[in-house]
C-alpha cells in the first residue's frame, strides 16, 4: 500500500488570469454530490485530497507557490465556524466541512513553497526530504480523474506491486497531444503497458498517448530528476527524468485511462467550462 503522496499547486495560473492573481487555480470549484444527495461546490484541490485520503493515503505533502496562502488556510480546520454553521441550522454543510476536517485532523500533511515556477520535475524534486525512500502518488493539483471506486487508482496501483516498477505512468489517447507529454508503449505481459519513450510537448507527437498527471515512483526519479538539466521551457520537466530512468534500464510501466473514467482539467478557461458542465451533470445523475 502506497502511504504518500505529493501534491502540487505552485504554478501561476497565467491561463486563468485575472480570477488566479490572487486565488490559486487549484482552489477553483466544481460540482459534486454532497453527503445528503444535494449538489455542492467544492475546490478541485480538496477533491483531489479526499480521493487520495479514501484510498488509503495518509501523508501528504503539498507544494505551493507564492500567493497561495489560500490552499493553507483551507486545510486549516475551522472548527468554530462548524459551530456556526450548526447554530444557524445549516446543518448539512456543517456535516461536509466536518467530513474534510476530521480528514485532515486524521492525515499528515507537510506544505513546501517553491520561491519561483521552474517546473513540474522541480516541485516534485523539493518533496525529496518528504519522500525519503518510500514510494509515492503524484498528482498535479488542477487535474482530477473521475472513476467509478477510483479504479484507476488501484489498477496504477496493482502495475506498481506486480510489475516490480520503478514508475507508473497514467496515459489517455487525445485527438491532439502536443500540449502534453506523449508515451511511447508497447504491449507488456498481463496487458501492462511498458514505457520505451517520452517526450514532453512535442510538436510532431509520435503516438496519441498522453501523459496525465497521476504518477507513482519510488525514489530513483528524485535522483534523476537532480541530475537532469533545464529543458522545454527552461524548466525541469518530470518527463526527462522519466527518460532518464527509462535510458538507464528502470522499469517504467503505465495504464490507459479506461473509457469509463472521465479527467476533469481546469488549467484554462475552455477546459474549466468543460469541467463545470460534466462535474455538474455528474455530480446530478452519476457515472
Amino acid at each position: 500500500m502506497i502511504n504518500k503522496a505529493v501534491i502540487t499547486a505552485a504554478g501561476l495560473g497565467t491561463r486563468l488570469l485575472p480570477i488566479s492573481k490572487e486565488l490559486p487555480k487549484e482552489m477553483l470549484a466544481i460540482y459534486v454530490k454532497g453527503q445528503n444527495g444535494g449538489i455542492l461546490l467544492k475546490p478541485l484541490l480538496q477533491i483531489i485530497f479526499e480521493q487520495l485520503y479514501n484510498f488509503g493515503v495518509r501523508e501528504f505533502c503539498f507544494i505551493v507557490g507564492r500567493g497561495k496562502r489560500a490552499i493553507e488556510d483551507h486545510f486549516t480546520p475551522d472548527w468554530d465556524f462548524i459551530k456556526k454553521l450548526n447554530d444557524k441550522g445549516k446543518t448539512n454543510l456543517a456535516k461536509e466541512l466536518e467530513v474534510f476536517y476530521n480528514q485532515v485532523e486524521d492525515a499528515n500533511i507537510v506544505w513546501i513553497n517553491q520561491p519561483e515556477p521552474k517546473g513540474f520535475g522541480h516541485a516534485v524534486l523539493m518533496a525529496k526530504p518528504f519522500v525519503k525512500n518510500e514510494p509515492f502518488i503524484v498528482c498535479a493539483g488542477d487535474t482530477v480523474i473521475i472513476s467509478k471506486k477510483d479504479l484507476f487508482l488501484k489498477r496504477l496501483t496493482q502495475v506498481y506491486e506486480e510489475t516490480n516498477a520503478n514508475s507508473v505512468l497514467l496515459l489517455q489517447q487525445v485527438e491532439d497531444p502536443r500540449q502534453y507529454g506523449v508515451a511511447i508503449t508497447e504491449e507488456f505481459e498481463r496487458n501492462y503497458l511498458k514505457v520505451l519513450k517520452v517526450i514532453e510537448k512535442p510538436s510532431v507527437p509520435p503516438s496519441n498517448k498522453a501523459i496525465m498527471p497521476y504518477y507513482i515512483f519510488d525514489k530513483n526519479i528524485m535522483n534523476k530528476l537532480e541530475k537532469i538539466h533545464p529543458g522545454l521551457g527552461n524548466e525541469i520537466q518530470l518527463t526527462d527524468a522519466i527518460q532518464a530512468l527509462i535510458n538507464n534500464n528502470y522499469n517504467v510501466y503505465a495504464i490507459e485511462l479506461s473509457k469509463e473514467d472521465i479527467r476533469l482539467d481546469i488549467g484554462t478557461p475552455e477546459t474549466y467550462w468543460e469541467a463545470l458542465n460534466l462535474s455538474y451533470k455528474i455530480a446530478k445523475d452519476g457515472i
